[in-house]
């Protein structure tokens, strides 16, 4: 998700938005001080993930937030749902993980 990531970036920052993107490799050990920086530095987060967001990223981040610098979150990801079988582009549209829908979701988290 980093390269769809940098690309709603590049269309954030056409829309006057600046983002940071920051690639989550691991969830365990996370990278605490670099999320609270992150935040200090933006003051809202959005987590992606291809995945099921329960028990995900958006979860470990969340945490940390929590526990050191309670920050604005918005989490995108699968919703809890069955998975499904097709070609990887028509998926990630389905589901709204495409730049285009994760940009269209992190303006209205921004604007909320």
């Amino acid at each position: 998700m980093v390269w769809t990531a940098l690309e709603t970036a590049e269309r954030l920052e056409s829309n006057g938005i600046s983002a940071a993107v920051m690639n989550i490799h691991t969830l365990k050990p996370i990278d605490k001080q670099a999320i609270v920086d992150i935040a200090n530095e933006t003051g809202r987060i959005v987590t992606i993930e291809e995945h099921q967001i329960t028990g995900g990223l958006g979860g470990a981040v969340a945490e940390v937030l929590g526990e050191h610098r309670p920050t604005p979150i918005k989490i995108i990801g699968m919703p809890d749902c069955f998975g499904e079988s097709g070609k990887p582009a028509e998926l990630l549209h389905k589901f709204g993980l495409d730049a285009e829908a994760i940009t269209a979701k992190t303006i209205a988290f921004i604007n909320k």
